[in-house]
């Protein structure tokens, strides 16, 4: 009954371990027949080549743009095009005037508007709402007729800010056709402006701005809510403001939520394109408010990465375009495959040497870790922009060596309680309990250490550190699924159960003392009674004294020496037992 257990277990975990191999390539051949991934991952720039693209700086007045705006420009790029998966992107300056941005492959167009865009996001609230499409002439209003302001503006709402040259031109103005179209129309911030919604077909006369979008603390996007908690099935950006940000906030909705009609909005403007203008129903004092509007999940995730990522000093214009050839090539990412080749060759041959044929049991986790690595490459590349960059390679190289110490511990310790004079399946459950603290603890180790030099590090560096992390991930799920399960198998084998001599568990190799048989059997070590083979054993005992630890040599000296005898009942009794 109590066999059963381990035999149990070994297979479920085998059977959860085939439904990962599974479902990883059910959805690759999905991708792969869609068109939308491909069966090698994808490669970064140094290994691959791309686009570079020269961006020449736009500053408001004509001025030019200064070394600080340039260099916060480039952290706020990175940003944005980490964000967008771990694509190992270069971004520099270039003699003080231009940003250069190299990405692998060819950038879509997101990605491209993420690069450009100054993100310059705005609040300001609605006087005055009309038709999308240009009032016709003999429809204008008369110059008698246009509105004549008679007070000093008093806040954002009031209609005061609204002259006969400010309407006139909101009559006649041309608005973008596409929801996102950036408008040519300079405007400043303490000024009246005029701007379109082309998602729903409004054009605005808007008020100062009340809300500057440096007071965006966050922004994530997730399905809009009502106001009794329920899902709407619509996306929306969430927000969330700073201190400065929500009393400013707090102060217009209270002043909104009193008016009617048009001035009852508050205009979301984002490169002087309204995105959403929502009606203001309650006064928002904690500073979390929500965009909501016809978004799709794509386009709510572009914006909120836009303004979680910051608003960019100055905006840009693609100054040139061009494709570039990889920095390092295919003969190098070629000499790191080989060098793996290498190390996982190596790895074998010591297995090999080491564990006789238990090695094979090290070589399959490594063959298996390595095709679910691969997977996870080309998975992540697919849903992640994830790129292969040389150092990331060196991860993978990196990675053989800390693999096959998980192996070594667990072995070394099932080899420790066979030394004690337990049969296999015991050593084994025994070993695994003890062995798999040690590897938990490294484990964790390696992947606290790959996420500290993710954070912390830039560029290629990173790469190393994600293929550092991933493969410790994966180790721990093949030790779990598929090492510890395939020794539980093996332990009831009668050639690694009584110990064969090629099976990497001979006992007279491990210093055992009575030596261990399987099946519960144990026999004296005596060079006289074994006649012909005494030789042999005592070499054996030689070389086993040998590798003892001092821990065991200490043991030894201090345990009784005599030798026992058994006669045929104790053998017995011995087997019975």
């Amino acid at each position: 009954m109590s066999s059963t257990g381990p035999i149990k277990q070994a297979r479920k975990s085998l059977l959860w371990l085939g439904v990962i191999f599974l479902i990883s390539a059910a959805i690759l051949i999905t991708g792969v027949l869609s068109g939308k991934a491909a069966l090698a991952p994808k490669l970064a720039l140094d290994l691959e080549g791309g686009t570079q693209m020269i961006l020449a700086p736009r500053v408001a007045g004509g001025d030019a743009a200064t070394q600080e705006q340039l260099d916060q420009a480039v952290e706020i790029i990175r940003q944005r095009v980490d964000g967008t998966g771990v694509s190992e992107a270069e971004i520099t300056t270039q003699s003080g005037r231009n940003v250069v941005v190299s990405m692998p492959g060819i950038p879509d167009t997101r990605t491209r508007e993420l690069i450009q865009a100054s993100a310059n996001m705005e609040f300001r609230a609605v006087i005055l709402a009309g038709s999308f499409t240009e009032v016709p002439e003999d429809q204008r209003l008369a110059k008698a007729d246009l509105p004549k302001p008679t007070a000093k503006p008093e806040n954002g709402s009031d209609v005061n800010w609204v002259d006969a040259a400010l309407y006139q031109k909101f009559e006649k103005f041309d608005c973008p056709t596409e929801l996102g179209q950036r408008s040519d129309e300079e405007h400043e911030a303490d000024e009246p402006m005029i701007s379109c919604d082309p998602d729903v077909g409004q054009k605005y006369i808007l008020g100062p701005v009340e809300v500057p979008g440096a007071d965006i603390s966050d922004s994530s996007f997730s399905m809009a809510r009502g106001q009794q908690g329920a899902v709407t099935g619509q996306w929306a950006v969430n927000l969330e403001f700073n201190a400065d940000g929500t009393k400013k906030f707090a102060e217009v909705t209270q002043r909104l939520t009193a008016l009617e009609g048009a001035q009852n909005q508050f205009a979301i403007v984002l490169d002087g394109t309204v995105i959403s203008a929502p009606r203001s129903n309650a006064v928002i004092p904690d500073g979390k408010a929500q965009i909501t509007g016809n978004f799709t999940e794509e386009s709510s995730k572009a914006l909120a990465d836009q303004l979680k990522f910051g608003a960019l000093p100055i905006s840009f214009e693609i100054q040139s375009e061009q494709q570039i050839s990889a920095t390092l090539g295919s003969d190098q990412l070629r000499s790191g495959l080989i060098a793996g080749i290498i190390g996982l060759i190596l790895v074998a041959i010591y297995s090999i040497f080491q564990y006789r044929l238990l090695g094979v049991v090290t070589i399959v986790s490594l063959l298996v870790s390595g095709v679910l690595t691969y997977l996870a490459l080309v998975l992540l590349g697919w849903s992640m922009n994830y790129r292969l960059s040389l150092a990331g390679v060196a991860g993978l190289i990196v990675a053989i060596g800390l693999i096959a110490d998980s192996f070594i511990v667990y072995f070394e310790r099932i080899r420790d309680e066979l030394r004690d004079g337990r049969p296999l399946p015991s050593a084994v459950e025994i070993g695994w309990k003890r062995a798999k603290r040690t590897i938990l603890a490294s484990k964790a180790v390696n992947i606290l250490a790959a996420v500290v030099l993710y954070i912390v590090a830039v560029g290629n560096v990173r790469g190393f550190a994600f293929t550092l992390g991933l493969t410790a991930v994966v180790d721990i799920i093949v030790v779990f699924l598929l090492t510890h399960p395939i020794l539980q198998l093996l332990g009831k084998t009668k050639f690694f159960g009584e110990g064969h001599r090629f099976s990497g568990l001979d006992p007279s190799l491990l210093g055992v003392v009575p030596l261990y048989r399987g099946a519960g059997k144990v026999r004296s070590f005596s060079p006289e009674a074994e006649g012909a083979r005494g030789k042999k054993n005592a070499k054996a005992a030689s070389e086993a004294t040998r590798r003892q630890t001092i821990a065991e040599r200490r043991k030894a000296a201090t345990s009784v020496s005599a030798p026992t005898t058994q006669d045929d009942s104790a053998d017995k009794d011995s087997t019975n037992g």
